[in-house]
């Protein structure tokens, strides 16, 4: 699986912890930024980027890491295609994905730790979307809203 990882300065260095335990678990990385820290940076900026890049099929899932992770999920979920929540315990972490197809986990690393991350991203990219009618009814809902 390929994963898009981003965050600000909030998630910084969460977000290059779990590159580096994700690579040692064989799972190919894009490091979408920031690559260096930077207190006065945007998370839009890089919700933005990552979110348009699972949209558009150049990673599978996507990861993106503030303070609260709020302000990713909601910048996230104005891209097309791009479906993202903030999740702070494992079964929201993979019921997302699984009923909703979520595509981008939101992580607010003043709020979890890193034994808790590394448990929701873990849940996050082996969830699969059950197949099932009414799930696909949902997603079909939501993709006809964002046509509007």
């Amino acid at each position: 699986m390929k994963i898009a990882i981003s965050s600000d300065h909030g998630g910084f260095e969460l977000k290059n912890y779990l590159i580096n335990w994700l690579q040692k678990k064989n799972v190919e990385i894009i490091d979408l930024g920031n690559h260096v820290y930077d207190k006065n940076d945007d998370y839009p900026d890089f919700a933005i980027v990552l979110a348009e890049a699972v949209a558009a099929g150049k990673a599978e899932r996507g990861i993106a890491i503030c303070g609260s992770g709020v302000g990713a999920s909601i910048t996230a979920n104005k891209i097309k295609g791009a479906r993202a929540s903030v999740c702070h315990d494992t079964y929201s972490a993979h019921q997302g994905v699984e009923h909703d197809k979520m595509n981008i986990l939101c992580i607010g690393a003043r709020i979890v730790g890193v034994e808790l991350a590394k448990e929701l991203v873990s849940a996050f990219i082996t969830a699969k979307f059950i197949n099932e009618d009414r799930f696909i009814r949902r997603i079909d809902k939501i993709i006809e809203l964002e046509k509007k």
